[in-house]
């Protein structure tokens, strides 16, 4: 709840179109999962102060104006079962108002004097900026499980890293529990993005909020289609990379597609991928001793894996 109404202070502007678009963005919901572990890593280690609701907002803001852009660069229609913002205020619009986040989002991390923090924010935003530019050039292509997990990194575990690691800085933490807190972000957030991989091969539409197989339509090769060309037929490849190069299912459907991946087992492949980070994250907290705030991040990480949307 404080964090929503530090999301609701934070994301005004006097210009009535960015409030518009940033309090439609807030009203999407999402799970709040990248405030929450700055949260309970700060709590972890025995933080409790203003500063973890503020750096919490920070962190949404900036995973809001990340999926703004997404959408701008996908051309995508739907989030979370709603219109996009850019299919309602356009994509010049959107793109300033996913920039206002950013700068707002650095603004309000300014107010802890804390250099550390704009350290962590910086080169957070660059590596995710970066993944975004690499994913636009592999598009079409079947990358490297090694090109998957760097891409995945880059957008998403990153900031659950930074996430948990700015918890660690408001509290003080020694450099061997911040690498603990940043190493369980960083493995809860490759399980993560894997199971989002998974779940739009998998699920239907309703679960998801927007079509099923968008990666793949849209030129992205996911880890579970990405072992299904590594170890399918022939066939298999070729039917996989004529989606990826049409971008459509026009002459490909998305049942043929399930059908490859549930021959060659790539699904549970993908999601054994996904336990076994979530394993490595729990693993990450060991030297950090007992408290219901570690016990919680313990439980999110099963929580990453068996979620259905």
């Amino acid at each position: 709840m404080a964090i929503e109404l530090e999301l609701g202070r934070e994301a005004t502007s006097s210009v009535s179109t960015i409030t518009e678009i940033a309090e439609y963005l807030r009203g999407g919901g999402g799970k709040r999962i990248r405030p929450s572990l700055l949260l309970l890593a700060a709590h972890t280690l025995g933080y409790f102060g203003p500063g973890a609701i503020r750096l919490g907002a920070v962190v949404e803001m900036v995973h809001t104006a990340t999926l703004v852009h997404d959408d701008i660069i996908d051309g995508a229609d739907l989030r979370r079962g709603r219109p996009s913002a850019n299919t309602t205020w356009g994509n010049e619009k959107c793109v300033l108002a996913g920039d206002w986040l950013y700068m707002r989002a650095f603004r309000e991390a300014m107010l802890e004097k804390d250099l550390n923090i704009l350290d962590l924010l910086i080169g957070l935003t660059q590596k995710m900026v970066e993944g975004e530019l690499l994913q636009i050039q592999k598009l079409g292509k079947a990358v490297s499980e090694a090109e998957y997990y760097d891409l995945i990194d880059r957008k998403t575990a990153c900031l659950f890293a930074v996430s948990m690691r700015l918890g660690a800085v408001l509290a003080g933490a020694s450099e061997a529990d911040e690498a603990s807190l940043a190493a369980y972000g960083k493995a809860v957030g490759l399980a993560f993005q894997i199971v989002d991989d998974v779940l739009d091969l998998t699920a239907t539409e309703e679960v998801l909020g927007k079509p099923v197989a968008s990666d793949l339509r849209e030129g992205k090769a996911t880890l579970a289609v990405i072992h299904s060309m590594d170890h399918g037929t022939a066939a298999d490849r070729q039917t996989i990379q004529r989606v990826l190069d049409d971008r459509s299912f026009e002459h490909v459907t998305r049942e043929q597609i399930q059908k490859i991946l549930k021959h060659n087992g790539s699904v549970e492949y993908a999601m054994a991928a996904a336990d076994h980070h979530a394993k490595r994250s729990r693993e990450a907290l060991a030297s950090l001793p007992d408290s219901e705030f570690k016990r919680a991040l313990l439980w999110l990480a099963d929580f990453v894996v068996a979620r259905d949307k």
